[in-house]
């Protein structure tokens, strides 16, 4: 099955795979314009209610610039970090914002031109060398200056401490209060990865869990890294971080892309897939003048690996679970039962994602628009049930899955392999809605824990339009939807006297691309999924990636 670049106008229809046949889509180019800051607290306009109980602020992370001087960047993942805060209080919303002064954003604004590169922007050599300067330029090795440290993607803790983070092995400790960054953090510092994921997960005793890649003359390596809960002082930050174990890459030169992991009460599960990076493209990439992204290729051929490690003394099962190959950037959530491991996770069949999410892409409109989205392969819930009592003597091609009203299948296929076949989180009224990203749960109470509701956006654009409340049993659902309005991340708040899971506040960021200076904060009641208020901005901001509930008392 041949897949080509969707950038590329095809010469036919034929060459290229389409996984939808939608026209018509409205612009949304504004979603992805440069914005200015707003640092100082600004009141905003509130129709309906926050409820009284709501006391924190809202913090969301993303990119808000776009342009160096008379450059631009090609990928949405390059533009420089934009932190929000919408902070809640007595029923009243203010609203502040503020760029990360990282190294990247200050050198880039100190020449007025993109000196660091990013994901998908390589940067361009200085314009005041001469051709053999410039020529010679390309041959440099990586140095500090040259790895960016444009934390765009979440906003983290580690020992209760704030965060933005990356994909690279800087992040940024930051004031909640006044987004204002604190202190430059390096993993490197203290073990030895070349990079770390955005999506830590925190364990209930506030232990926290992460991955990294490092990348050695002995190989590529998949590391879980713990870091402890425990702050002995002020100016700490990653002291006491160790890696708890390290998987070796099943193809040392091309190890594979993750965005984040799973993890249950005992176990942390990596998933290798078979999006994959090429380390010697990006090593050779700045002679050639490609970026990272240029790295990424889909390989349908290869199987994708669930890796257990327990995590109370870092052992990798001697099992590997096996399943068709598939992509996933964010797990629902993952816990354990009778004997069973179970993941809820975000899938799409195909790998060619990242790089529909080219900025000019997003700025389509008319036929090419709709042309992107339609060789978008969707994204759907599903669950994964990994048997954990195996051993030599389990039995061969027989279902391992003993769970009531689970469809899922396990077969042991091997000495150490089993193969797994998902269920699906949702019935058929999701496809009407695009499929399903950027999940959250009621996070404190229930990771890692048997739960029933999930919240995400639905896809019917190249960004959410609407916002989804799952029900895992009996796969109902309910939706948030209004024509025009593309609602960001949702955020669950739990209320102060909860005795359900879904008692309490879904937060959301509403974008209004055709609708100038009018995005707001939406909240829903997580129950009834209807809305309660919105504290709308006299500010244009950007679609975001993600974000937390900072509560204060």
């Amino acid at each position: 099955k041949q897949l080509n670049n969707p950038l590329k106008k095809p010469r036919s229809k034929k060459n290229t795979h389409h996984f939808t046949d939608v026209h018509d889509l409205p612009c949304i180019e504004k979603i992805v314009c440069t914005v200015g800051e707003t640092p100082q607290p600004i009141q905003t306009n509130i129709t309906g209610k926050f409820p009284e109980w709501i006391s924190g602020s809202f913090l969301r992370n993303g990119p808000g610039k776009f342009e160096i001087g008379n450059q631009k960047f090609n990928h949405w993942f390059d533009g420089m970090a934009l932190l929000h805060q919408f902070k809640i209080s007595k029923g009243q919303v203010t609203y502040r914002s503020r760029f990360l002064s990282s190294d990247s954003y200050q050198a880039n604004n100190e020449k007025n031109r993109i000196v660091v590169s990013e994901f998908g922007t390589v940067s361009v050599p200085d314009p005041c060398k001469n051709f053999f300067q410039r020529f010679l330029s390309r041959f440099e090795l990586p140095s500090k200056s040259t790895h960016t440290d444009n934390a765009n993607v979440s906003v983290v803790t580690y020992k209760g401490d704030y965060y933005v983070s990356t994909e690279s092995n800087i992040m940024h400790k930051i004031d909640p209060e006044t987004l204002e960054a604190t202190k430059k953090v390096n993993w490197r510092d203290f073990i030895a990865v070349n990079s770390a994921t955005a999506h830590p997960h925190v364990d209930v005793d506030g232990t926290t869990y992460n991955m990294g890649n490092s990348f050695s003359l002995k190989g590529s390596y998949y590391n879980i890294i713990q870091v402890p809960q425990t702050k002995y002082s002020s100016e700490e930050t990653l002291e006491g971080a160790k890696v708890l174990c390290s998987i070796p890459s099943t193809d040392s030169a091309k190890p594979s892309y993750y965005h984040s992991f799973a993890m249950s009460e005992n176990y942390v599960v990596f998933i290798e897939q078979p999006l994959k990076m090429d380390l010697l493209r990006i090593v050779t990439g700045k002679l050639r003048g490609k970026s990272v992204s240029d790295s990424f290729f889909w390989d349908p051929k290869l199987k994708t690996i669930f890796h257990l490690v327990l995590k109370k003394n870092g052992k990798v099962s001697s099992f590997q679970y096996l399943a068709q190959p598939l992509t996933t950037f964010h797990q629902i959530n993952a816990f354990e039962e009778d004997g069973h491991l179970i993941i809820d996770m975000c899938v799409s069949d195909d790998g060619q994602i990242i790089s529909n999410y080219n900025i000019q892409n997003l700025r389509k409109s008319g036929e090419d628009l709709d042309e992107v989205y339609n060789t978008l392969c969707r994204i759907f819930p599903r669950r994964f049930v990994l048997p954990l009592n195996v051993d030599d003597k389990t039995p061969y091609d027989q279902n391992l899955n003993s769970l009531p009203n689970s469809s899922a299948t396990s077969l042991r296929i091997a000495k150490n392999k089993i193969f797994c076949t998902h269920e699906d989180l949702h019935g058929e009224d999701l496809h009407e809605y695009g499929g399903l990203e950027f999940p959250q749960i009621n996070y404190g109470k229930y990771n890692t824990r048997p739960y029933r509701y999930f919240y995400g956006c639905g896809f019917r654009h190249l960004v959410g339009d609407t916002l989804i409340k799952m029900d895992i049993q009996g796969k109902h659902m309910k939706v948030w939807e209004q024509p025009g309005l593309y609602p960001s991340e949702p955020v669950f708040v739990p209320s102060p006297d909860a005795t359900e899971e879904d008692d309490g506040v879904i937060l959301s960021v509403v974008i209004t691309p055709n609708k100038d200076k009018s995005t707001f904060l939406l909240a829903l009641d997580a129950k009834t999924f209807e809305e309660l208020g919105r504290a709308e901005v006299p500010v244009n901001i950007p679609y975001g990636f993600h974000g937390t509930f900072n509560a204060t008392a």
